[in-house]
């Protein structure tokens, strides 16, 4: 039998979450971030998440 390893629900709708937050911190007059360091934390969370699926649906 093989081992289907598939996207995380969980992970995928705290990704979709961070990604709207990320969208919502940024303005598009000035093209910067309102939060700096929010975002920040919000980019390495997100880029964690994101190489967390990515490792798990290539390791199959």
């Amino acid at each position: 039998m093989e081992n289907k390893k598939s996207i995380s629900f969980p992970l995928l709708i705290c990704a979709i979450i961070i990604g709207v937050a990320l969208f919502k911190q940024f303005d598009f007059q000035t093209l910067k971030f309102e939060k700096p360091w929010l975002v920040a934390v919000y980019l390495i969370t997100f880029a964690g998440i994101v190489y967390v699926q990515i490792k798990n649906v290539k390791s199959k």
